[in-house]
């Protein structure tokens, strides 16, 4: 049983730093968006 808990926990874990990856990745496309669009905003005046 102790043994099903800590494979759970590593597994939990990981998945949790993987989401991080994820969101962080997600944040920079979001943000290269958002200059993008400021950019073409700006080259348009």
């Amino acid at each position: 049983m102790k043994k099903l808990i800590a494979i759970m926990g590593v597994v939990m874990f990981a998945s949790s730093l993987a989401a991080c990856n994820t969101f962080a990745g997600m944040g920079k496309d979001v943000e290269r968006g958002g200059e993008k669009v400021q950019d073409a905003a700006t080259n348009k005046k």
